[in-house]
């Protein structure tokens, strides 16, 4: 069984195998790189675990008989007070299409909800159909809004967005 966990530092090596092997998969749906990821040491895996859970950010972690198969972060606008942002989803290819995706966009809903969050936002690159139509599905729309994809000058960035439904 899939578990669904709120990252905390004993998850660092958890983090670092699914983000390396995430970045090996879908490069160009991330804003790093496998090479910047891998160079990190172990100590900077650790801080990265205690960092992304705290105030204004969260992350999670899908976990199956020990082994990282998903992940999505989420952290709130600095700019604009009641918007959250998705940030770093990828699901292995051996889980998608069983709900385990749409597991992981819960746990952020939930968490932008219980911090007062009117509205979720991401970026998906031009070249990621399969993302593009999952967004969609949980309920993305595009804003209009499109950027360079700062890893390969030919491709861009939609921006999507979502309203978070109110308890």
């Amino acid at each position: 069984m899939v578990t669904v966990e709120e990252l905390c530092p004993h998850h660092a090596m958890q983090l670092k195998q699914v983000r390396l092997t995430a970045l090996k998969d879908t490069p160009s749906a991330f804003g790093s790189t496998y090479t910047r990821e891998s160079n990190r040491t172990d100590e900077d895996w650790i801080r990265l675990a205690s960092a992304w859970n705290g105030q204004g950010s969260v992350f999670y972690i899908a976990i199956e008989h020990g082994e990282p198969c998903g992940m999505i972060g989420g952290t709130l606008d600095e700019e604009a007070p009641r918007r959250a942002w998705v940030r770093s989803m990828w699901v292995a290819p051996a889980h998608r299409r069983m709900n385990l995706g749409t597991r992981l966009m819960d746990a952020v809903q939930r968490w932008a909800q219980r911090a007062g969050m009117d509205e979720l936002r991401l970026m998906v690159t031009s070249n990621n159909a399969p993302a593009l139509a999952f967004y969609e599905k949980c309920g993305f729309l595009r804003t209009g809004m499109k950027q360079p994809y700062d890893n390969d000058p030919s491709l861009f960035e939609f921006e999507m967005s979502r309203a978070i439904q109110s308890r």
